[in-house]
């Protein structure tokens, strides 16, 4: 099982909402998603479409990011994710006692536990927190002192990375324009996982829109023969100041369509990359993240 983790950002939940209304049949994912937002809107949007096609989520109930960093969520959001399929989550720091008295206090039931780096996983606490009934994921770095002592209480660990590798400058990806990205698909059943977590193709620090860049990157995620997946960044050459963004755009689309036609790589996301660029239109900065984030996902889906 595959437990992307990310922001509930627009164009997050487009691709997301896109993914569930695409993926068939196949049901190997259960994305984690973080509100960052006060509005509600494009996550009703999401979750009116993961209720239609029966996709399980989990959404956190505390936010350390964002408009909503240091709140439980507000009412309307509660109201939102009132249906079957939905998991609560919680991130895990010094607040166990906290997030205990929340759960009891909501009668909430198979509930997912993400672990900072800042949590004790070996105090008494923590422990006595986790061996309830009520908690039923646990998703957490590598900790093999916790991962020992969940042994025997039935839990769904999974395992979190952190996989993409940001460069502080978008033109800093011509020099690294390819790199292993994960083998947690091959190995987390026999390391004792339930599944695994990333982040996706954007990076675990989160930031907020930010000004038209000297470069444009697309990234994307593919499976090596040896079943690794890694990832290509397709980036732009004109890269010394802002102007003509559409242009950027066309240079790195321009490779990465040429790398998806030599290697057949045939993704809903990828074809939409492929119809913008040979239309010579650009979708703007969020639709790129967004065809990045989908083709990711159609891809781990595909593999498991």
């Amino acid at each position: 099982m595959y437990l992307p983790y990310l922001r509930g950002r627009q164009f997050e939940l487009i691709a997301l909402r896109e993914y569930a209304q695409e993926k068939g049949d196949s049901d190997n994912l259960i994305p984690i998603i973080e509100p960052v937002r006060k509005t509600t809107s494009s996550l009703k949007l999401a979750v009116a479409v993961f209720k239609k096609t029966n996709l399980r989520y989990a959404v956190i109930f505390n936010p350390q990011v964002g408009d909503l960093k240091g709140r439980y969520l507000p009412d309307e959001y509660r109201e939102i994710i009132n249906d079957s399929n939905w998991i609560p989550a919680f991130v895990v720091s010094n607040n166990v006692n906290e997030i205990s008295d929340y759960v009891e206090a909501h009668d909430l039931n198979h509930v997912m536990l993400i672990n900072s780096r800042r949590v004790d996983s070996t105090s008494e606490q923590y422990i006595k927190f986790v061996s309830k009934p009520k908690i039923e994921f646990i998703v957490t770095e590598e900790n093999k002192s916790l991962k020992r002592r969940l042994k025997d209480l039935e839990k769904n660990l999974i395992l979190l990375n952190d996989s993409f590798i940001p460069k502080s400058r978008n033109s800093d990806y011509l020099d690294a324009p390819k790199e292993l990205f994960t083998e947690e698909n091959i190995f987390y059943e026999e390391e004792g996982y339930f599944g695994f977590s990333d982040y996706t193709t954007i990076s675990s620090e989160f930031t907020e829109g930010g000004t038209t860049p000297y470069a444009v990157v697309i990234h994307l995620t593919y499976q090596k023969g040896n079943e690794q997946i890694w990832i290509r960044h397709f980036t732009s050459e004109s890269n010394d100041d802002r102007a003509n963004i559409q242009g950027k755009f066309a240079e790195a689309a321009e490779k990465a369509v040429n790398f998806l036609n030599h290697k057949n790589i045939q993704t809903v996301a990828s074809q939409e990359l492929r119809e913008y660029f040979s239309e010579a239109k650009y979708p703007g900065l969020g639709m790129i993240k967004k065809i990045s984030i989908k083709n990711h996902l159609e891809l781990i889906n595909s593999i498991l």
